[in-house]
């Protein structure tokens, strides 16, 4: 069975991050959705409420029949979690140069930690190259319109959080 790992923080999940996990599932027989704790980056949503926002978004999706999808929290080094998932596969997005220089180092370290986890780098549909949860939080922080972002019933959670898109 090939299981693949796509890790990230997912606060909050995108398009993006929607376009990238049904691609990744026609290259594997189970993809283990890896939502970081990674309390450093302050997270917008709790990880309970992270994880539910996958879990109903994963519903949704265009799954070919017989993948199967899980949602994994995790605190721990991102190669330790492969090994507790028995990923053989990380797969990682890449939108622009930037996320390649940091993925690259990123590959390095963990090829270092264990040479038997590929790392597998999947390119952002054109049309989403340009989102990123980062910047969907400022936007509808300063109360502009996230809808052509995130799915809709992430939107409305933003909403909540923030207050209703102000009039432009």
């Amino acid at each position: 069975m090939r299981i693949g790992l796509y890790p990230g923080t997912f606060d909050p999940v995108t398009f993006g991050h929607t376009d990238i996990i049904e691609r990744a599932s026609l290259l594997v027989d189970r993809l283990v959705i890896g939502v970081a704790i990674n309390r450093d980056k302050g997270p917008l949503f709790k990880l309970e409420d992270r994880v539910a926002m996958i879990e109903e978004e994963v519903q949704a999706l265009r799954i070919p029949a017989g993948v199967e999808i899980l949602v994994h929290p995790f605190e721990n080094l991102l190669i330790d979690c492969a090994r507790d998932v028995g990923a053989t596969v990380i797969v990682r997005g890449l939108r622009a140069v930037a996320d390649f220089e940091y993925e690259f180092q990123m590959v390095g370290m963990n090829r270092a930690l264990d040479n038997s986890i590929e790392t597998v780098f999947l390119m952002a549909d054109a049309r989403r190259q340009a989102i990123a949860s980062k910047l969907v939080k400022e936007i509808a922080r300063l109360g502009g319109d996230v809808s052509k972002f995130v799915p809709s019933r992430v939107n409305d959670q933003m909403r909540e959080r923030f207050g209703p898109v102000k009039p432009r």
